[in-house]
């Protein structure tokens, strides 16, 4: 799984760095990037559900691998794209393969021992943080001398090549459930209403502070989401970076997640999951007046905000949640919680687009940090981390 997010994270950050750029000269606008940004979260958020119900009943190692087939061709539309519309066929096809997604993190939670999740989440974003470092610069490599759309085009022929390899070497993946029933197409049609109340009703039997960090993940979603599909364009657009120099910015948050990310595993396995869930918070309201008001310097300060921010609230959240969830109800558990955040997302993705066009370019930053101030109250207040971990 390491060595496949390796592969699988460089390939698709390559093309990454100047994504809404492209979707902008395609004949895109900050409304466009926000339908598109909405349009993948919502199909990815759709399939969250049976996703979840998926990976507890027929186990986590054959879905993983093939969407992750699926998902190298999904980048076909992006290589050949004449215009924004096929990078929103590319889009839907992207979130619909991520219905591996609860499977991959109940993979994950399932072959860690409980006392070293917080270093085990933390590796993985690191693990992510190096093989994503040199992608950015690539990007602005390729960028300078091929310039926006020929770079893209080659970007998002690479991320399908290594999508294609890290599907190829997931396919060895060792499953983690016992006995997992034989799939049968006619019996998940069947069962898909059942796996969309069981996945609901799964909060039920949850501890409850599981259930808070749900809301918590839910308001944290839309707030992302109002910046998102717009930050590049501020950035270039607004603060008049130029677009080479944005690859020094991004490569800026990966070194700081690098730096970061086994300190940050020590730290939440030491102190608990709660205070750095806290810490990256903060962090996200603190970089919003460095990124509104940013030169280079500030937006340097930002991005290495960001990376910390990124590390701590991942590492300490799947942990926090891994030890709340008990194995059994992982798969459907993790779907809900996929399901309901990418819907946020997808909601604040449409806002965000829609405020920067049509009434205040810096208005869906400032939105995200006065949102995230319930989110961390919540945090405060209301979560308890449990006594004894879920295996």
């Amino acid at each position: 799984m390491a060595l496949s997010w390796l592969i699988l994270d460089f390939a698709t950050e390559l093309p990454g760095t100047y994504y809404p750029l492209y979707v902008q000269a395609l004949g895109g606008t900050g409304a466009t990037i926000g339908l598109i940004g909405a349009v993948e979260a919502t199909s990815r958020g759709i399939v969250q559900i049976p996703g979840g119900y998926l990976a507890d009943k027929y186990g986590r190692r054959w879905l993983i691998a093939s969407m992750t087939f699926v998902a190298a061709f999904s980048r076909v539309f992006y290589i050949f794209a004449p215009t924004w519309g096929w990078i929103l066929v590319g889009a839907l096809l992207v979130g619909v393969t991520n219905i591996y997604g609860p499977a991959l993190m109940a993979i994950v939670a399932d072959s860690v021992p409980k006392e070293k999740r917080g270093m085990a989440y933390s590796i993985i974003n690191l693990i992510s943080s190096v093989s994503t470092t040199p992608a950015p610069l690539l990007a602005g490599v390729l960028y300078a001398r091929m310039g926006l759309i020929p770079s893209m085009r080659l970007g998002y022929g690479v991320a399908l090549i290594g999508l294609v390899a890290a599907a190829v070497m997931r396919l060895r993946l060792k499953e983690t459930v016992v006995k997992p029933e034989k799939f049968n197409v006619g019996d998940l049609a069947a069962t898909v209403p059942s796996s969309m109340r069981e996945s609901i009703g799964v909060w039920r039997i949850v501890p409850r502070s599981a259930f808070i960090f749900f809301i918590c993940n839910f308001v944290a979603s839309f707030a992302i989401g109002l910046f998102q599909p717009v930050l590049i364009l501020y950035v270039v657009n607004d603060l008049g970076v130029d677009p080479v120099a944005l690859s020094y910015l991004m490569t800026a948050m990966f070194v700081t997640m690098i730096i970061v990310a086994i300190p940050s595993g020590k730290l939440i396995d030491k102190i608990g999951r709660k205070k750095p869930l806290i810490i990256a918070g903060v962090a996200s309201i603190v970089w919003v007046p460095l990124l509104v008001w940013g030169d280079f310097l500030r937006l340097m300060l930002a991005m290495t905000l960001t990376g910390l921010l990124i590390v701590l609230f991942t590492s300490a959240g799947n942990t926090l949640f891994a030890d709340l969830i008990p194995k059994e109800h992982r798969g459907k558990a993790n779907g809900s919680l996929g399901f309901f955040s990418m819907i946020a997302m997808s909601a604040g993705q449409i806002t965000g687009g829609w405020l920067y066009d049509n009434v205040n370019h810096q208005l869906p930053f400032w939105g995200e940090a006065i949102m995230m101030v319930p989110a961390i109250l919540l945090i405060v207040f209301l979560i308890e981390e449990p006594e004894k971990a879920e295996d």
